[in-house]
């Protein structure tokens, strides 16, 4: 699919405000740039939290009702089955968890959120706030980190992304 300028473009929509869920739109648009494509982000809903001021140092990794987490993260086996449900519901273990990826992350030098943000304003991505989820939450441009381009709706940004690919995360 073809931008105004002739690249590829590609469009993330965030909608989840976890740490776990801020990653697959970073690496694939910082992956997307990389290869010369356009990529646009729009943040709704909880993914808003990724691009907060007061939020994007602050997510986290919830075991709970996440039957895909492995507990080999958390140095657990992973083959018990309903283990990580039952483990997660201790308190602590969203901070524990929590830890652990931001650990894991590190090691394999891995930027966190806000830096990661940075480069992909850098490299020529455009982010973008949803205007209606800022309207419910109160929320205004100045409570964003800077790079956020504007706050849009929906329709503006389908005007905008006409005829990129896009991916819902």
């Amino acid at each position: 699919m073809s931008a105004p300028n002739g690249n590829r473009h590609m469009a993330f929509i965030c909608s989840k405000g976890t740490l776990d869920m801020a990653y697959p739109a970073l690496v694939m648009g910082w992956a997307a740039l990389g290869n010369g494509v356009d990529v646009t982000i729009f943040f709704t809903f909880w993914g808003l939290d990724l691009i907060r001021k007061s939020r994007v140092d602050h997510l986290e990794l919830a075991p709970v009702a996440n039957p895909s987490m492995k507990m080999s993260l958390m140095g657990i086996p992973s083959d018990n089955l309903g283990i990580p449900n039952l483990i997660g519901v201790l308190p602590g273990m969203t901070a524990v968890a929590t830890k652990l990826m931001k650990e894991k992350m590190k090691q394999l030098e891995v930027p966190p959120v806000r830096e990661y943000l940075q480069m992909l304003v850098d490299g020529g991505a455009k982010l973008y706030a949803c205007k209606m989820t800022v309207d419910m939450m109160g929320l205004k441009k100045e409570d964003f980190v800077d790079g956020v381009i504007d706050i849009v709706t929906a329709s503006d940004f389908i005007d905008m992304t006409e005829g990129a690919q896009i991916i819902f995360i």
